[in-house]
């Protein structure tokens, strides 16, 4: 199975999903613009229309797209829109790019369920569409995590971001 999700700068979010059971390759790539084949510069000039996004594949007898979602939400900011920490742009929105109507209805489910809840403070502003293409990233982003650790984003930026998935999610961690 497959699931494109965008929650800020793909470094992270590819950085916490290569550490949920069941995910069996995560992908950085640009998902819900108007070009194709967008490269880095352009997307993150706001001239594409595109999210930075993952595309996440997953063994769904291990972890299903809820779980994912679950996730997805509780280690990013889904209550600000086009901004994640520092980084900001519409190419940093959070969305979900769902595959088909299962997984829309989960996603609209699940974010409805977490709005009422209280869980945060502010509005989920979560887009939730249809996927289009998906555009791989330039190899460069590839694993930038694992092959970056001692860089300051990854420190300040990306390690929050894991440490908040062992801690709210451990029963998924790998």
């Amino acid at each position: 199975m497959e699931a494109i999700l965008a929650g800020g700068c793909f470094w992270c979010t590819e950085a916490v999903f290569q550490r949920v059971k069941g995910v069996q390759k995560v992908e950085p790539g640009f998902s819900g613009g108007t070009i194709k084949n967008p490269p880095y510069r352009e997307v993150v000039q706001g001239r594409t229309g595109h999210a930075e996004a993952i595309k996440i594949t997953y063994d769904e007898s291990v972890i299903s797209y809820r779980n994912l979602l679950e996730v997805f939400m509780a280690t990013h900011d889904p209550t600000t829109l086009n901004r994640q920490a520092y980084d900001v742009g519409t190419h940093y929105r959070s969305a979900i790019f769902y595959m088909d109507e299962d997984q829309e209805q989960v996603a609209r489910s699940y974010v409805e369920e977490l709005d009422a809840s209280g869980e945060f403070i502010d509005p989920i502003v979560t887009e939730i569409t249809k996927a289009a293409a998906f555009y791989p990233a330039e190899k460069q982003h590839e694993n930038y995590y694992n092959n970056n650790r001692s860089q300051g984003y990854c420190q300040v930026i990306i390690d929050p971001k894991i440490r908040k998935l062992m801690s709210k999610h451990a029963d998924l961690a790998v």
